[in-house]
């Protein structure tokens, strides 16, 4: 379990577990008797893991009723589904209208401002370890209208070996530091369903991302940038030789979600970010605003400390770049 400002992430990884609803609380019952209880207004996310496990009906209704995410994770820790609230917004209506309705054009405009994003961001967990990443700053740069290029994917083949080692390649399916990744990533798409959801935007509407057997092309889409937290923690983990998706790995990358970043208005939590960001999303696609509201760089000291324990130099920058000419 992970807690902060942005709400309570609960996983249920043992089997024959039982959730049901009481006054207000989600109640976890094993072997005909009451384990705990946890209060529904302070649930941000929850994380299904184990198999044989059972919910009420009423539970479900009432996690969805106050925007929690429910995520149900499959083999090695990859979500499978998420359970996502009809009626998130009382405007959804206008703004689901406003994101089918958006041109190619603007899809990739946006698509170009999160991958500059997400490979600046690369760059700067690089950094923060003592690894020189001016070269994605120089990738980031060249990312244009959506990325034809495929530049994050040039920035991905540069990352990973740089982060973990030559030998490591990211496969969802493969055990150890990819299941850690997994089991973050799962966390991190939780955040952002809720926060998709609490803004009135459709899931499944993405701007990049497209898979006819995938409900969640938007969730996907905005997560992007954040990915980057999630590596690093895994990368602390495992220089400590810890691969394993035990329960202490599971509470430290439940607690991304409360990771404080920097932002225009100040330190903030990540899923508070999260939010920032697919409401600014919502503006803009109705014309209240010109730009997506994301984190700034550097990345705070309580996320990372560099090798020599002081925080990098360089100024707070908008992790996002100028985008190509012309209104979204």
């Amino acid at each position: 379990m992970a807690e902060g400002a942005a709400g309570v992430v609960i996983e249920i990884a043992e089997n024959g577990r039982h959730l049901a609803l009481d006054r207000g609380f989600m109640v976890v019952k094993g072997d005909g008797r009451e384990i705990g209880r946890v209060p529904l207004d302070d649930l941000a996310v929850l994380v299904c893991t184990a198999h044989g496990l059972t919910y009420s009906n009423n539970l479900l209704l009432a996690l969805l009723e106050r925007d929690c995410a429910v995520v149900l994770c499959g083999s090695n820790f990859s979500p499978a589904a998420i359970l996502w609230p009809v009626d998130g917004h009382h405007v959804q209506a206008q703004r689901m209208r406003a994101q089918a309705e958006m041109t190619e054009a603007s899809k990739g405009r946006l698509w170009q401002v999160i991958t500059r994003a997400k490979i600046r961001t690369q760059g700067a967990v690089l950094e923060s370890l003592g690894v020189p990443a001016g070269a994605f700053v120089e990738l980031a740069k060249k990312v244009r209208s959506g990325d034809p290029e495929n530049i994050e994917a040039q920035a991905a083949r540069r990352y990973w070996p740089l982060l973990f080692g030559t030998e490591f390649r990211r496969d969802s399916d493969h055990p150890g530091t990819n299941s850690l990744l997994n089991y973050g990533y799962a966390i991190l798409r939780g955040g952002t369903a809720r926060a998709v959801a609490s803004a009135g935007l459709h899931p499944t509407l993405g701007l990049k991302h497209s898979n006819r057997g995938n409900p969640m092309c938007l969730v996907d889409d905005l997560m992007e940038p954040f990915r980057p937290l999630v590596d690093i923690l895994v990368h602390g983990m495992v220089r400590e030789g810890r691969v394993e998706v035990d329960r202490d790995a599971k509470r430290e990358l439940a607690g991304v979600l409360v990771r404080d970043m920097r932002t225009e208005a100040g330190v903030t939590p990540l899923a508070t970010c999260l939010f920032r960001l697919t409401f600014s999303l919502a503006q803009l696609l109705l014309g209240e605003r010109k730009v997506l509201d994301l984190p700034l760089l550097p990345l705070p000291l309580d996320l990372v400390v560099s090798p020599t324990g002081k925080e990098d130099a360089h100024g707070s920058q908008r992790v996002s770049a100028d985008v190509d000419d012309g209104d979204v």
